[in-house]
């Protein structure tokens, strides 16, 4: 009987105990944090033992033991547990990249485990238990993504990927001092500099295009708005064709600016019959699988093995471009789908990327995704030496060829095809009546200039828990600018309140030449500076905006070190833990707002338009939270994009005659000069 009632006893208590990651009680913010950093920790070694509750999870967690865990079944985890049982996934120590379509598939088997995780435990652990099974790199995108798009992950901070993975930020002759310093345990801050020498002219802008700031943003950029979402997932991107055309036109333009401002001529498109004139040595090194292929000048196009064919090439630009001159692209179906309107330039964004949301993709293909890989592979483009691959094929590297910039202009000018076929803006589309700009102004100093800037590279080196870390980072130049506040007198006639939109670009007022530019010829290489949202009261009106407010900027993700000491004082503490003002990695870092100027001055042209923002606004309550720091170019997620206009408006299509335009009281032009101190 006491044998009986004491295994009664151990039944009950065996029942109540349920693991960790079955739990369904709220998780802190902070322990979210926590979990996250602990995971993205040294991601090319095993989960460290005092993360006692990841370990756990990583030797005894049963994907599949609990199938309504997840909002699909499990069918998720079910496949990729399938695949790793067979012996079908990537290896780990092997490079990852996104266009390769067996990677990509893993990586997206994870993410549908972790976005139909039911739970933040169970998502979790799953992390946790497919970390140690799965490539590196595979793991941290679906991770990264899943993070980005689960509701769970909301106001959560994504350290930066240049201190995560530093591989594909730093150059192989500063990973290389890092390893010596590790291995004789000898701190160290290495100086890195930008790839090429003055013989190169793009090395005048190298410090743009390998801005780790700017690499993030583009990488980031797509994981928000990735080519294979599907609204099965959870949401509509809302607008994503068209934020794929303008987030890559504003990259276009402002590498042109800053070329402008070193005496360069405006970036030339690529041709398929025409060599690729810049040729780039990358000087970075995968930290598995070899360095990054380089590319001699003047290379010809040539097809890539198993990939595609240049004429193929040509074939889908030609489909597009007669879709333009027609108006509408054909569905897979058969049906003509309208684009000569303000909706086409989304369907055409779709089309030309390509992504899961375009109508016909085996009509007009992936010009872009292809183009990349292609690129990519044109110091191997056979396969006769084995080489990995380059670095547009990686949207983390991409921006530091020369060439991501000429197969942007080539498809930007498409996408300009597009636009001047529709029809200018009438009066009634541009004015706000009796609402006037007075004049604008500049509080503080339009000034660039050079710093040092210093991320951790520890993550870069292997080692052991049995020996200590010690200090290891890089130092690097980077373009900042002094802060500004641009002012805004402005009258408004009306006997009520309006509310309006304020749009604010920044244009090159000369080319290459020292030509003045027309507006016409002009309007295309203008910098959407911030876009946002005011009530006008009847009467005078003075708008301020910080440099620092700006929807088209990000501040800097503070370090990984900084990330963790927050979210493990945070949860020891029980305290609560806000850093939700770092928690869009989408968009321009707020240091590059401003293109570098010259040491004599280089003037710009400000435009600054206010609309009718009860025409504009495409929610409600945009002047008190416009929910989204960085939604000019990144929209908010999950929700619809706040401006109902299209990107660009009102200087994105043709512009007949100028004195029109500026004819009207709620445009106002003037000459700005930025300066650069050396």
């Amino acid at each position: 009987m006491k044998a009986f009632a004491f295994l009664a006893l151990l039944a009950v208590a065996s029942a109540s105990w349920i693991p960790e990651y079955q739990h369904d009680a709220p998780v802190s913010v902070a322990k979210k944090q926590q979990d996250v950093l602990r995971l993205l920790y040294k991601v090319t070694e095993p989960i460290r033992k005092r993360y006692t509750d990841l370990k756990d999870s990583e030797q005894n967690f049963n994907p599949v033991a609990d199938l309504s865990a997840y909002s699909d079944g499990g069918a998720a985890a079910q496949a990729l547990i399938t695949e790793v049982n067979d012996g079908r996934t990537l290896q780990q120590k092997h490079w990852f990249s996104l266009f390769n379509d067996r990677h990509r598939e893993e990586a997206l088997l994870l993410f549908d485990v972790l976005i139909h995780s039911n739970t933040w435990n169970t998502a979790v652990a799953n992390a946790a238990y497919f970390r140690e099974k799965l490539n590196e790199g595979v793991f941290v995108y679906a991770l990264y993504t899943a993070v980005i798009h689960s509701p769970q992950g909301r106001d959560l901070v994504l350290p930066p990927l240049y201190e995560v993975t530093p591989h594909l930020f730093a150059n192989s002759e500063v990973v290389n001092q890092a390893y010596s310093a590790k291995m004789t345990q000898t701190p160290g801050k290495f100086r890195m500099t930008f790839t090429g020498t003055k013989k190169n002219p793009e090395q005048r802008v190298a410090y743009f295009g390998e801005d780790i700031g700017l690499n993030v943003h583009h990488v980031s950029w797509h994981m928000d708005y990735p080519f294979w979402w599907k609204d099965s997932y959870g949401y509509h991107l809302d607008r994503k064709g068209e934020l794929f055309f303008w987030a890559h036109h504003q990259l276009t333009v402002r590498f042109d600016a800053e070329r402008l401002s070193n005496n360069l001529d405006l970036v030339d498109e690529l041709y398929w019959d025409r060599p690729i004139v810049e040729g780039f040595a990358p000087h970075t090194t995968y930290k598995y699988g070899g360095e990054f292929p380089a590319r001699p000048d003047n290379v010809n196009f040539e097809d890539v093995d198993g990939v595609a064919r240049i004429r193929d090439m040509i074939i889908y630009e030609t489909r597009i471009r007669d879709a333009i001159a027609h108006g509408y692209i054909t569905g897979a179906n058969g049906e003509k789908i309208d684009i000569r309107n303000e909706n086409g330039i989304d369907i055409l964004g779709d089309v030309i990327e390509s992504s899961v949301y375009s109508p016909n993709a085996g009509y007009y293909g992936a010009l872009h995704n292809l183009a990349h890989i292609i690129l990519g592979r044109q110091g191997d483009p056979h396969g006769k030496f084995n080489m990995p691959p380059g670095v547009m094929e990686h949207f983390e590297t991409a921006t530091r060829d020369p060439s991501f910039f000429r197969l942007h202009k080539y498809m930007d000018n498409i996408f300009k095809e597009h636009k001047d076929s529709l029809p200018p803006y009438t009066k009634e589309e541009v004015e706000f009546p009796d609402v006037a700009i007075n004049s604008v102004g500049i509080v503080g100093t339009l000034e660039t200039f050079f710093e040092d800037f210093e991320f951790n590279l520890l993550m870069g080196v292997d080692d052991t828990e049995e020996v200590e870390d010690v200090p290891i980072s890089a130092i690097v130049s980077r373009l900042n600018h002094e802060p500004f506040t641009l002012t805004a007198d402005v009258t408004n006639n009306n006997a009520a309140d309006v509310f309006a939109t304020v749009r604010i670009f920044l244009c090159p007022k000369y080319d290459a030449n020292g030509i003045v530019f027309t507006l016409e010829e002009g309007r295309w290489n203008c910098i959407e500076v911030d876009k946002f949202w005011r009530t006008l009261t009847p009467g005078s009106n003075q708008l301020t905006r910080k440099s620092t407010e700006t929807s088209t900027t990000v501040p800097d993700v503070p370090s990984f070190q900084y990330l963790i000491n927050k979210a493990d004082a945070a949860v020891s503490s029980g305290s609560d833990l806000d850093l939700s003002a770092y928690s869009r990695g989408c968009g321009i870092p707020d240091r590059l707002l401003l293109p570098k100027g010259s040491t004599e001055g280089t003037e710009f042209l400000l435009v600054v338009a206010l609309t009718d923002g009860s025409k504009d606004a495409a929610v409600e309550g945009l002047e008190k939270d416009e929910r989204g720091g960085s939604h000019a170019q990144c929209g908010i997620h999950g929700e619809t994009y706040p401006d109902k206009r299209p990107l660009g408006y009102p200087i994105d299509r043709i512009i007949p005659d100028e004195r029109v335009l500026l004819n009207f009281p709620n445009l106002l032009r003037t000459v700005v000069t930025i300066k650069h101190r050396e």
